[in-house]
């Protein structure tokens, strides 16, 4: 569009002003997204919707722009210029901003969670709470993410609250967010957020995407599929802009050249399908001498030709740099690039603009504010492709590293992150001579997106970028095998909290091949640190693609290179790490290797006293799942005393990152002793702490699933019983964390099993979700949901009247417990019991007796060895324990 000028878009005008005045408030907010290719007019629509409500007398309308080419990759960069407009609309604001940048300096300005953190209340403290146990992760490998994801969410809903509480402020407001195909994961997922929640009536949602090219920001996947989850979920209203119909392109030229003969506007139509860039680009070169005779360039490629054939070749040549550096470019870094008088550059750049409509001036971006030069960008993203297509692969290759070159010696100092990450866009386009140093520019970016931002999703892009660009090089270069090694390190650690086993998701890379991948280079680099923390890495991947026994030969392997090297730190990981798997399938042999870790952890400085966060990390792991397979082996007196001592201490812990887990298995042990309030209150605590800490977690779903099944012995909590049950399977078919989906699944099908009295549907849903179980174990190896599982259809098909099917499934889960012995989280009196009582039902009473005789022994054996007298009566009054020695009366 000729500035200033808009035409049609009337319908699309005329629905967006409906929204904005209520017309159509089916729901408190309203939101829409308006796409369509490039060029096509959706930037000039949001301009014109601004400037119409602005003269219509709203005044709280905010836009922000997710900018392409200089700096893209920045965390929270619209999000935070969103909250910076609030900010400066009120005197208070004025002042905490000024107060920010005035104390933060230049550096505010780059890193999105240092200013954000000064205008959101809390935010800081959220930021600083998960800072330091991801760096010790990001440095290790050794945390599981699943500990850290929740800090990034529980970030990204303190910044909704404030944008929720600031929106409601003043009366009816209006965001709107252009060019969404380049916005920052982080951004993404403060709107996906800010989209699911309560909104104040009033406040509407504008955003802009554009289709059909490929995304400069590399998020363009996450954004396509996110923004068409929210259109089958109802959040947005979606529209498509067609090109401008014949009648608007009539009105432009009408407007722009009134001489022009009628039939002009008729060939506009015909040859750019009212593509708007097209038909304003096609304007501007048509002369009235020419007449209606005049020839229209069919492609932007030759009308762009046309125009840049009027240039000298210096000028030419001065552009295509520009455009090599981006859409946006720097003169002090052309002037570098061509070696030339920077003051000749800047004239040069000057006289373009002023006697051209190729260039328009443009704000130096926030990371190269110190720079003295002036900032340009080209009119259009379209005419800026064209112009930077116009050169050979080797004229391409050859800029792009003469530019990083120049970026890195303009810094001054540390360069800020926009600057690395121009120069590590630039080395990634520089070719072969430029792989080394762009594997350890996108490494480093990983590292710090991580941990100063807590932005996984955009530290996992860079790790790709760093592992592609250390593949490529050839072997014999040094350190190409260590800089593998430590990417693929990186990225496994930062999606390991999406791994979903055989389960190939585009978002999740190939887990074991790219273990294997950096086992082998550890193995080549002869480092055998690397080669310890690869095998232990490569044990966690076989553990989700494999199964259990693949996965603890690798970690039994990690230990014994961890033994034969003599590191009693690597020694100390790995035997948590095995000790901790090695119980799910050996419960004696798990005990002893965590029991050695402690001895371990206490005996050695170098440890115990290092206070480095890794090793508190595995020493807090060992600690509680030492409890509780002390409690699955019957010695419950040391494991309440263990785990109450492991969450005294977490609780003092400023992370408190595994504070979920040690309340979770202290809940399973004091519910075990038949204290079923003390477990309940427990579980509430680990519910409201991960509230507080927000987002999904796989641990609040398992501790919701066990608070649902304390609640489903009281008949008048029925409702409520489900709806927890049912929130749990919920959060962790979203979290998938491959141990704990099996276990929580069991408890969904045992809640709806005993709450279903009559109602049949239930008892088919449990049997389904008993059935997926089995059927998902018999690959993952997690033998004791597969015994629970098939208890669980025994207990089923007896409710619903088949015997025959009864008593087989518990003939199974009696055939596998007998062949495995004692596991980890199940009771083995609960399936002898529930055994005993199907094979009485199904007329075989002796066998029934043995069994109910067998569970009697495994109660009395575990109330033996309970040395307190209160714990051991309320061991006895347990539930299913009253009932197994005859106490009380009925079923469990």
């Amino acid at each position: 569009m000729a500035p200033g000028l808009f035409v049609d878009r009337t319908e699309t005008m005329a629905e967006l002003h409906a929204l904005a005045t209520g017309q159509r408030r089916d729901r408190a907010g309203w939101a829409m997204l308006v796409g369509g290719p490039p060029g096509i007019g959706k930037s000039a629509l949001l301009a014109e919707y601004q400037q119409q409500l602005t003269a219509g007398g709203l005044n709280r309308v905010y836009s922000v722009r997710c900018h392409p080419g200089i700096g893209p990759g920045l965390t929270y960069g619209p999000v935070t210029e969103l909250l910076t407009l609030f900010a400066r609309e009120s005197a208070g604001g004025r002042r905490r901003l000024k107060r920010a940048l005035k104390q933060a300096g230049q550096q505010v300005l780059d890193y999105g969670p240092a200013l954000l953190s000064m205008l959101v209340p809390g935010l800081g403290e959220a930021f600083a709470v998960g800072r330091d146990l991801t760096r010790a992760s990001v440095s290790s490998g050794s945390i599981p993410f699943d500990s850290l994801v929740p800090f990034q969410q529980g970030a990204a809903m303190r910044i909704v609250d404030e944008l929720v509480r600031l929106m409601g402020e003043d009366g009816p407001a209006v965001v709107i967010v252009d060019d969404m195909e380049h916005i920052d994961h982080s951004s993404l997922l403060v709107l996906d957020y800010l989209l699911r929640r309560a909104r104040p009536a009033g406040f509407g949602l504008l955003l802009s995407h554009t289709t059909g090219s490929g995304p400069a920001s590399g998020s363009g996947a996450a954004v396509e599929e996110l923004l068409y989850r929210w259109q089958l979920d109802g959040l947005v209203d979606r529209r498509v802009l067609p090109g401008l119909p014949a009648e608007a392109v009539r009105e432009l030229v009408v407007s722009v050249h009134p001489t022009a003969p009628p039939e002009l506007s008729t060939r506009l139509s015909q040859v750019t399908a009212g593509h708007s860039v097209f038909v304003k680009l096609c304007l501007d070169a048509w002369k009235e001498e020419q007449g209606a005779e005049v020839t229209i360039p069919s492609t932007l490629t030759r009308v762009v030709e046309a125009r840049l054939a009027h240039l000298t070749e210096a000028d030419q040549e001065l552009l295509t740099v520009g455009a090599t550096e981006g859409s946006v470019f720097l003169s002090r870094t052309a002037a570098s690039v061509l070696e030339q008088s920077h003051d000749r550059v800047m004239e040069q750049l000057r006289k373009i603009r002023e006697n051209t409509e190729l260039l328009v001036q443009h704000p130096l971006p926030a990371w190269a504010r110190a720079d003295v030069s002036d900032c340009y960008a080209f009119t259009y993203q379209a005419l800026w492709s064209v112009v930077y297509q116009r050169q050979t692969p080797e004229q391409r290759r050859s800029r792009h590293e003469r530019i990083a070159a120049a970026l890195a010696a303009q810094a001054q100092g540390e360069p800020l992150l926009g600057r690395r990450l121009e120069i590590a866009r630039h080395l990634k386009r520089g070719g072969s001579q430029c792989l080394a140093a762009c594997s350890d520019a996108y490494y480093g970016l990983a590292r710090d997106a991580a941990v100063d931002g807590l932005s996984f999703s955009e530290a996992e892009q860079h790790c790709e970028e760093a592992i592609r660009t250390a593949r490529e090089l050839p072997p014999t270069v040094p350190g190409r095998d260590r800089r593998l090694v430590l990417a693929v390190e990186l990225l496994l650690s930062l999606s390991e909290v999406r791994w979903r086993g055989q389960h190939r998701d585009a978002a999740v890379p190939d887990i074991d091949g790219l273990a294997a991948e950096a086992e082998e280079a550890a193995a080549r680099c002869g480092d055998r640190d690397l080669m310890i923390r690869t095998t232990l890495m490569r044990g966690k991947t076989q553990l989700a693609t494999r199964g259990l026994v693949p996965g603890l030969e690798k970690l039994r392997r990690a230990v014994e290179l961890a033994e034969e090297h003599g590191d009693p730190v690597a020694l100390f990981v790995a035997r948590v790490e095995y000790g901790r798997q090695v119980s799910k399938r050996r419960l004696e042999e798990g005990l002893a290797q965590l029991e050695e870790a402690e001895r371990m952890y206490a005996a050695d400085p170098r440890l115990g006293g290092s206070g480095d966060p890794v090793l508190q990390h595995a020493r807090n792991l060992a600690e509680m799942q030492l409890g509780i397979s002390l409690f699955d082996s019957g010695r419950l007196t040391e494991a309440v005393t263990r785990l109450r001592r492991c969450v005294d201490r977490l609780r003092g812990e400023t992370l408190k990152a595994e504070l979920p887990i040690a309340l979770n298995y202290l809940a399973q042990v004091l519910t075990g002793l038949g204290q079923e309030q003390p477990a309940a209150d427990v579980l509430r605590e680990a519910l409201d702490f991960e509230v507080r800490r927000g987002g999904d977690s796989g641990w609040h779903a398992y501790n919701t699933a066990l608070l649902a099944q304390l609640y489903s012995h009281d008949p008048q909590r029925a409702e409520e019983t489900l709806a927890l049950a049912a929130d749990a399977w919920a959060e962790t078919e979203r979290t998938w964390l491959a141990n704990l989906v099996p276990i929580v699944r069991n408890l969904y099908a045992d809640v709806l099993l005993r709450v279903a009295r009559q109602r049949a549907e239930l008892l088919e849903q449990a049997d389904r979700l008993a059935v997926d179980t089995i059927r998902e174990t018999a690959h993952s190896g997690m033998i004791r949901s597969t015994i629970a599982a098939h208890s669980l259809r025994s207990r089923t098909f007896l409710r619903k009247g088949d015997t025959v099917a009864a008593v087989a499934e518990a003939e199974e889960a009696l055939r596998i417990l007998d062949e495995v012995g004692p596991m980890p989280a199940l009771r083995t009196e609960e399936v002898l019991y529930h055994a005993g009582v199907a094979m009485r039902r199904g007329g075989r009473a002796a066998q029934a007796d043995g069994l109910l005789d067998r569970a009697r022994e495994e109660v009395a054996r575990k109330r033996a060895l309970i040395t307190d007298p209160a714990m051991r009566e309320s061991f006895g009054a347990e539930r299913l324990n009253r009932v197994i020695l005859g106490e009380g009366g009925g079923a469990a």
